[in-house]
């Protein structure tokens, strides 16, 4: 995986476990590894010029908040964890107009107290 698509993995990950970690989908049962790759593929897409400095869309901001959770917690490893600027993604969700929880865990990254 190449330095700047991990980087705007983990950026949508943080993205992604902020707003969905307030608003938890309960589920009946558990998405497939192939829905959960297609989520991340569809998120990374539409949120690629975050990457470059630029706010997220509307379409960005839609696709965080219809991504599962479980399905970026998994992918979280401490090297994609050190690539993340965590208060600049806290910036961005509350930008999208969301609350971001504290001290929250997904993966190897906790949200700031």
């Amino acid at each position: 995986m190449g330095k700047s698509w991990g980087l705007l993995i983990s950026m949508l990950v943080v993205l992604t476990l902020v707003i969905n970690s307030f608003e938890v989908k309960m589920a009946s049962a558990k998405l497939s590894e192939r829905a959960c790759k297609e989520e991340r593929r569809i998120g990374v897409n539409a949120c690629k010029p975050i990457l470059y400095g630029n706010i997220p869309s509307p379409k960005c901001c839609e696709r965080i908040r219809l991504t599962h959770i479980e399905c970026v917690c998994s992918v979280i490893t401490p090297k994609l964890a050190a690539l993340i600027d965590i208060k600049r993604a806290v910036r961005i969700v509350e930008g999208c107009g969301r609350r971001v929880p504290r001290n929250y865990k997904c993966g190897s990254i906790t949200t700031p107290p």
